[in-house]
Formats: structure tokens, C-alpha cells, sequence
């Protein structure tokens, strides 16, 4: 379940933009950069059940804790934290069905929340979590598809290290012969910074093959900051936690955030690579929009290669759409419908509310995604823009989760200051370096880096004092007690589950682990390859290695680990279907469910 929801549009299309904006450093600092926030959700996720383990939703928990004023400020951080990632994925799926079927991309946009739609009201949460493992190996069966074709069967890591030297080596007279109607300077196209030819701004070497690029240095900080917004403000993110065990939590978050490092990783690293070793006529407003993957599959394989990328990212648009419809479904109905409206509502009614919320929801969304494609924005600008939105309710919540002094009216008045500083930051700062504000210029990196800091860190920095200064000294034993079950339901929540010595081993075993594969992930590996400069082909053949290794290791893990630990459940229910047995009882079903959680 935590690599499917994780997978969005973006996860397949902007890591393949960033490899052929930067190079290798692009892949690896999307991939890790995004990784280590799914590790350290897992210690708010044992914080949940150790302290609130009747919430439906984390808003509720901000009610409990911190009341009314509190709760409204972070309802709304939540509805932006869904409406960003649901937009990402409707302007990247929009963009890559007109480039591959034709389709126009304003009806595309209309289109593919149906399927989002029609499912998920359907089926509901259960039904997300079976559809999510099946969902998750197709998108592996691709993406070793891919690394094969790339790397294997049609090219070697040799043959793509020496085309990526020769592109960086070209004239600008050269990349103007490349880029042309007929082979000559006079029938060219070329814009410098529009194709992918010549010497790489900003990299060591002017090269590619380099960890040493302080564009793409830039875009790890971002990508860091943007996506702690993105998971510890997405509803989505703490309704997986809310489902599962407390030792599928810690050991799901853990190993869900090691298999799903390699889909962007590993597929960009071979895509992304191979669409700037190749000099495919890519512009850079159409990899900003998310087409590289596409471009380089079709150049590959044809109508195959084309089939291959619609049906990947068909599963992560209708996976990630389903969680993102029903978080939202879920803090409308709970946050809204049943905290204000009608405090005594039934389960009933609460589910009869969400199902509404989600077809109203993904109609909205479609109409969104259609006026950010009127304004200019692609998926690589909202992508580098989120940080700026919700970065600044980060620190407030991990602080609600584990610090008992953290101040609920200190939260309220860090989340908001940290938005409007990094607003005028970003705007001012735009002005500064570009002379003028234009979509264009706000969407670059140093701007948008500069947002982004000021957003988490002004918000921490706020809280803190403020928390310091008037603490609240709150007692976690109580936060449970202030949170309401729908008719006194107490389903999923067992004596076992809420065993103290049993949490705390696996608060312990997540925090440790956590912060250690954090630490190795963006401080260690990058700092190790910082000695090797510009690459060498062997050693470039051994990130190559590397990349294929996780991918297909990735994919084996994710596509039998959760069949063989679901094997029993499984053959009970399959001898139920087929009148052998009675075992596709309630309990079985359940058990099942959060054995797939785990993946």
C-alpha cells in the first residue's frame, strides 16, 4: 500500500525530467530525497497507535490536542497537501495521454478521474488496499521491462556513458546541425537550454555523469522539503498508518520506502539517461511536462513502449488518485460533516458523505488540473512549488506527535507565518534575481529553493520559542479519550495492539532504523560519491549496477514477499470460493488486508 499511494504520476515522470535536466544526480536525489520521509513516517505512525489510536483522521487528532482553532488551520493544510499531489497527477496523466494517444489534454483531465471515481466509491479503502498490490506489480513488471531494454537489450552502460560524453561535446554550431530540418545550420530549431545538447550548466565538467551539480543539489533540498509536506500533511499517509498493525507499520513504512527508492531511481537512471544520450528532440517545457519517459519508450519499442508507459501510469494515477479521494472523503466526512454539522452521525451516514465527497471531489479536481494547464504550469513547476504551500505544517505536526510542550496556538501562528514568509520570499526574491515576476521565473530553482527553507524552517523556528515560552505540558495518556468512535466502534483495535512494552519496541525499532537509512541515504552515499567527480565508465557501470540491482530486487520483494506472508488467508479464501471451505470468513479478509498493507 505505501509504495503504491507513493507512486504518483511525478515518481514516473518529473525523476526522468530532473535526469535530463541534471544527469545522474537527478535520479538519485528525487529517489532519496523522497524516500526519507516515508522512513520517518513510520515513527509518527507508532506515535498514532501509541497515543491515538482510535483517530480516523490526523486532523482529529489536532482537535483533540490543540482545539477548534488548531483544528481549522491544519483541515485546510490538508486539503492543499491533496489538492497539489491529485493536481500533479491529472497535469503529468493529461500530458502523456495528448503526447501518446492524441487526446486532447482538457478532455484527458475530465476523463481520468472517472476511473478514479467509479472504483473507489465503490470498493472504498479495502478495495484500494488489494488494488494497490496489484497496481504495485504492474508498475514493477515495467520498470524492469524498461531497465532491460535500456541497459540490456538494446544498449550497454558503456554505450550510454559514451553518448553521454559526446552530447556534452558538441558546438553549439553541432547541437544547431543535430537540431534541424535538414542537417544544416540554416533549417535549424535549436535554442540553447531548450534541447539537451552541449555542456550541462552548472555540473562539474559540464557533464552528466556527476553527483557534483548544484542545479541538481538544488533540487534535492527541495525535493526534501516539498515532500515531508506531502506525506506528514497528506491524510492519505496516516489513514495507511491508521489501518495497519503497529508491526506492519514500523517494518511496512521501512521496507515500503527501500522498494519504492527504486522506481525512481532505477527508472529514470535508465529513461531518463537514455532520452539525453540519444539527443531525442525533447524540449525542455515538454520534459518539465513530464514526456520523457514516454518519448524515450516509444524511440525503444514503438507502440509497445507507448502501451507499457500508459498502462504504468494508469496504475499510479487510479492507485494514488484512490487514496487522495478517499483521505479527502475521509476528513470531510469526520472533520467537517460530523464535527460541525451533525456531531451524532452514524456510520451510515458518515459513508454515504464520502461517497458524495469523492465523485465532487475528483470533478473538482479535473476542472483544477485544467486551469493550472491555462496558466503555464506544468508538473515540474507544481512539483518544485508544494514545498512553499505546505512546508510551514511539517514541524508543527511531528511536534503534536511527540512534544508535550508544543503549543497548539503556537502551531497556528507557526503554520501560517511560515506560509506568508515563504510566499514573500519566494516573490521577492523572484523580483531580485529576474527583474520581473513571471510563471517562468518563479519556477526557478534558486526562488523556489529559497520558498521552501523559509517555509519548514521559519515554522519550526516559530514553534519552538513559541512552545518554549508557553508550553503546554500536555499529557498524551488523555489524547485518546478526546477522540469519538463512530457508535462506539472499537473494530481492528485489540488488547495486543495497544500493548505498551510491544509499541515501544517497535517505536524503538523504527526510530533507529529510520534515522540510520536517512542518514545513509542523503548524507553518506553522496558524500561518497563526491571523490569520484566526473564518472568513470566503470564506475559508472557500477551505478548502472546498482540501479538495476535495486530495481529488480525492488520487484521481488514487492510482487512475492506479500503472496508468501498472505498465503494461508489466500488459500483459505480461494478453497471458500470454490466450495471447499468456509475461509473467506470476515476474519480471514481482514488478516489478508493487513498483510498487503505491509507491501
Amino acid at each position: 500500500m505505501i509504495v503504491s499511494q507513493w507512486t504518483w504520476a511525478a515518481t514516473l515522470l518529473q525523476s526522468s525530467n530532473v535526469a535530463w535536466q541534471y544527469g545522474v544526480s537527478g535520479p538519485f536525489w528525487y529517489a532519496a530525497g523522497a524516500t526519507i520521509q516515508v522512513l520517518l513516517f513510520g515513527v509518527l505512525a507508532i506515535s498514532l497507535k501509541k497515543v491515538a489510536p482510535s483517530a480516523h483522521t490526523f486532523c482529529e487528532i489536532v482537535n483533540a490536542r490543540w482545539g477548534r482553532t488548531a483544528h481549522k488551520t491544519f483541515l485546510i493544510f490538508a486539503f492543499l497537501a491533496n489538492i497539489i499531489v491529485t493536481s500533479m497527477l491529472l497535469l503529468g496523466g493529461a500530458a502523456t495521454v495528448e503526447a501518446l494517444t492524441g487526446m486532447n489534454r482538457k478532455l484527458a483531465s475530465f476523463l481520468i478521474p472517472w476511473g478514479v471515481i467509479l472504483y473507489t466509491a465503490a470498493g472504498g479503502l479495502k478495495a484500494t488496499f488489494i488494488a494497490s498490490y496489484i497496481h504495485t506489480a504492474i508498475i514493477f513488471a515495467v520498470l524492469i521491462t524498461m531497465i532491460t531494454m535500456v541497459y540490456i537489450k538494446k544498449y550497454s552502460s558503456d554505450e550510454i556513458y559514451d553518448f553521454l560524453d559526446e552530447t556534452v561535446n558538441h558546438s553549439e554550431e553541432e547541437c544547431q546541425m543535430i537540431y534541424s530540418t535538414d542537417g544544416t545550420v540554416e533549417t535549424t530549431f535549436y535554442e540553447n537550454t531548450t534541447y539537451a545538447c552541449g555542456p550541462v550548466p552548472n555540473n562539474n565538467s559540464g557533464s552528466y555523469l556527476t553527483m557534483l551539480s548544484a542545479d541538481g543539489l538544488m533540487f534535492g533540498i527541495i525535493n526534501i522539503i516539498g515532500n515531508f509536506g506531502t506525506v506528514f500533511v497528506d491524510q492519505s499517509y496516516w489513514q495507511s498508518a491508521i489501518a495497519a498493525k503497529p508491526t506492519s507499520a514500523s517494518r511496512g513504512y521501512l521496507l515500503g520506502g527501500i522498494c519504492w527508492f527504486a522506481i525512481p531511481f532505477s527508472l529514470a537512471t535508465s529513461l531518463g539517461l537514455a532520452s539525453t544520450a540519444l539527443m531525442l528532440p525533447i524540449t525542455s517545457v515538454e520534459a518539465g511536462s513530464g514526456l520523457v519517459p514516454p518519448a524515450v519508450a516509444t524511440h525503444l519499442m514503438g507502440n509497445a513502449g507507448a502501451g507499457l508507459i500508459l498502462t504504468m501510469l494508469f496504475m499510479a494515477i487510479v492507485s494514488t488518485g484512490s487514496a487522495e479521494s478517499i483521505a479527502v472523503s475521509s476528513l470531510v466526512s469526520y472533520d467537517i460533516y460530523r464535527e460541525y454539522i451533525n456531531p451524532e452521525a452514524t456510520g451510515e451516514q458518515i459513508l454515504k458523505v464520502s461517497r458524495i465527497v469523492i465523485v465532487v471531489f475528483g470533478l473538482l479536481m479535473g476542472g483544477l488540473s485544467i486551469l493550472l494547464d491555462f496558466l503555464g504550469l506544468n508538473l515540474g513547476w507544481v512539483y518544485l512549488f508544494m514545498g512553499i504551500v505546505i512546508g510551514s505544517a511539517v514541524i508543527p505536526l511531528w511536534n503534536m506527535m511527540t512534544w508535550d510542550k508544543a503549543s497548539g496556538t503556537g502551531a497556528v501562528i507557526a503554520a501560517w507565518s511560515g506560509l506568508v514568509l515563504a510566499l514573500a520570499t519566494w516573490i521577492i526574491g523572484c523580483a531580485i534575481q529576474s527583474g520581473e515576476v513571471t510563471i517562468d521565473n518563479l519556477g526557478k530553482n534558486e526562488v523556489m529553493l529559497a520558498g521552501n527553507l523559509v517555509a519548514i524552517f521559519s515554522s519550526g523556528a516559530i514553534h519552538f520559542v513559541y512552545s518554549m515560552v508557553f508550553p503546554q505540558n500536555f499529557d498524551f495518556e488523555t489524547l485518546d479519550q478526546n477522540i469519538k468512535l463512530v457508535e462506539e466502534d472499537t473494530s481492528g483495535l485489540t488488547a495486543e495492539d495497544k500493548d505498551p512494552e510491544m509499541l515501544a519496541e517497535a517505536y524503538k525499532w523504527i526510530v533507529t532504523r529510520g534515522w540510520i537509512l536517512t542518514i545513509l541515504l542523503v548524507v553518506v552515499w553522496p558524500l561518497l560519491s563526491i571523490p569520484a567527480g566526473k564518472f568513470t565508465k566503470d564506475y559508472f557501470a557500477f551505478w548502472v549496477l546498482i540501479s538495476i540491482a535495486w530495481g529488480f530486487g525492488a520487484a521481488i520483494v514487492i510482487t512475492f514477499l506479500p503472496l508468501m506472508e498472505s498465503s494461508t488467508e489466500l488459500s483459505a479464501i480461494i478453497n471458500g470460493l470454490l466450495g471447499r471451505g468456509t475461509g473467506a470468513d470476515a476474519y480471514v479478509e481482514k488478516e489478508a488486508d493487513e498483510k498487503f498493507d505491509e507491501a
